[in-house]
Parts: C-alpha cells; structure tokens; sequence
C-alpha cells in the first residue's frame, strides 16, 4: 500500500489510578489524611517522554519528601542510561557502535538485555525491542502516521529481530549482527523505572504507595489508609475514555495496559495503532486492549504486547502462572473479560 502523507497521531491513556497527581514536571503536594491520621504526598516528574507519579501515605514529612526526591533521582539516572533520544545515554551507544564490534556495557544493562531476550523468546518473536525501524517507517517516532508501501516495510524487516543482538556475558558486550538494528527501550523502560522507584520507597521505609509510568504501567505498594483490599484501579473503556470496564483493587502487585486508542492513526477510514507486531511489519489487529497482573511491573509490561498481538487463544496457552490477562477483542460488539 502507498503512503496516504502524513496523518495526526492521537494518544490517550490507558488506566485511570485513584489518587494520582494531575499536574507535570516536579510537583509535590502534603495533605493530612484523615484515616488514621496520615500524610500523603502526591509527586510527578516528566522522564522517558512521559509523566511519572507517586502517591505515598506516611507519617514522618522529610521522610516521604526524602523518599520521592530519591525515587525521582534514580528515574533521571535510568533517563540516562536508557533514552534513545540523548546521544550521551549508555543505550544510545550501543546503537551508534553495536553493529561495527561489540560494544561494553554495565552490568545493570547488559541483563536488562538479556531479559529482553529472553521475553522475544517465551513470546515466540512477538517482544522485540529491535522493532524501532517499523515504529519509523510508519511515523510513530514523528508523531504524525503514515502507511508505508510493502517495500518500505520489506526493508525494515532485515532490521528488525531479536536474533541481532548478540550478548556476550563473559565479556558484558553488546552487538548487532546487522547494520540498521536498534534497540527501543519502550517496551520495558516504564515497567523496569516503576520498578526500581518502588524498591526505593521500601528502602525508605515507605509501606503504602502507587507509582504510575504514564498511568498505563502502575505498581501498588501495600494499600491507602482505610481500605485494606488495596489500591482502587479502573481500566478505562478502550472506545470511550469516560467509562471503565473493570475496577480492581490491588495490593503489592503492578498493573499494565496496552490499547491500541493509545497511539494511533487513522488512513482512508482504516486505524493503525502504534502495537507494531515484529514479524508481519503491520500493527496488530483483532485485540483493542490487553491489561497484565504482575508481581513485577517490568513483567506486566512486557507482556502486554505479545498478548496483544498473538490474541486470546495463544495468550491463555502460555501465560506465565504468576500473571493475569484481561483482554478487550474487537468483535461485532466490544468483548472485555479475564483470561482462564
């Protein structure tokens, strides 16, 4: 198919969390809770092309304030050493130098890596995080859509596959077997940050906080005051981002969701969403939206994608036992309900 231009790319998010801070950059708010006499602290800070936000109930002020400064410093430090978008970041490297001889990287990324692959394996290809060059052709790195033409996506595929990255663990050495690949970190850098602030809250001795990656990747540390069920947490409907289709309360455990409405265009009446499936080259149809149960927010998030793309039948077959999947399919009428 030919490129129909240039095509505006709409976002929307993908889970609607109680008690999140509306507002951007560093933001900080106290208020006395009135169960049991708590505080709580709402904080946001942009990073990773996106809002992050932490909710935390304590008692002690210069602790809370103390814990989210720290959090928020240890999300900066992963901006640098994961955003493809800085020249000067670890990742950004390995782009530049992988596919020319191994590259060296720390410790920290080099197994972030390696459970990268190690996702694209269980998945059957449908993780990848070489996937960058499709994201280009079809204008999702632009912020403006277009179809590119079969050749187009012909030759973005020899990029693309997590067979090029080849990881060296006796060396901690990076390389691509291909020149053109790169890796995109979109995939599991929100999950692998809300992961890491989480740990530093406990660190401090925070008991009760929800950390949110755009309010699509979210983890739920213990549970507010007065409810002890946990966190209320509403997945929002994927045809109209005023309703929800279902509400959960969690309790140390993340939640991610991935929706097609979450980046999107539309051309001659067809929509493409940005859940780009790595070995076809064409976004995924057929699921609207998949959300994903985790003990980890880095495995929720990673495995949305691959239910996304593979669909129901293949999802139910080979979920790992520690997760649960909620799926919306786009059927004659709108289909949402736990996996068995």
């Amino acid at each position: 198919m030919r490129s129909q231009g240039l095509l505006p790319i709409k976002r929307t998010a993908a889970i609607v969390a109680a008690l999140l801070a509306a507002s951007l950059g560093w933001f900080i708010a106290i208020a006395r809770a009135q169960a049991q006499e708590l505080l709580r602290l709402e904080a946001s800070q942009d990073a990773m092309g996106t809002t992050f936000t932490v909710t935390l109930y304590g008692e002690d002020r210069d602790r809370m304030e103390g814990a989210a400064e720290q959090a928020f410093a240890e999300l900066r430090r992963l901006e640098r050493m994961l955003s493809n978008y800085r020249p000067s970041s670890e990742l950004s490297k390995v782009n530049r130098e992988a596919a020319e001889r191994p590259v060296a990287v720390s410790r920290e990324l080099f197994e972030l890596l390696a459970a990268c692959l190690d996702y694209s394996r269980a998945s059957e290809g449908a993780f990848d995080v070489t996937v960058g060059p499709l994201m280009r052709i079809w204008g999702f790195y632009r912020g403006s859509g277009r179809v590119p033409s079969k050749e187009e996506v012909g030759a973005a595929l020899t990029k693309v596959g997590y067979r090029h990255i080849v990881l060296d663990s006796e060396q901690q050495t990076v390389r691509f077997t291909a020149p053109g690949v790169e890796i995109d970190p979109g995939g599991i850098g929100k999950g692998y940050a809300v992961d890491r602030m989480v740990a530093i809250l406990k660190d401090h001795g925070i008991r009760a906080a929800l950390v949110s990656g755009s309010g699509s990747s979210i983890y739920a540390l213990g549970a507010p005051p007065g409810e002890p069920r946990g966190w209320e947490v509403r997945i929002r409907h994927p045809r109209n981002e005023t309703q929800t289709v279902e509400t959960l309360f969690l309790k140390d455990q993340s939640l991610s969701t991935s929706g097609s409405y979450e980046k999107f265009f539309v051309a001659e009446g067809k929509t493409y969403s940005h859940i780009m499936d790595p070995r076809t080259g064409y976004p995924a149809e057929g699921v609207v939206s998949v959300s994903v149960l985790a003990p980890k927010t880095l495995d929720s998030e990673a495995w949305t994608k691959p239910f996304f793309i593979h669909g129901r039948q293949w999802a139910a077959r080979h979920k790992p036992q520690d997760l649960r999947v909620f799926m919306c399919e786009d059927k004659a009428e709108l289909q949402c309900a736990w996996l068995p």
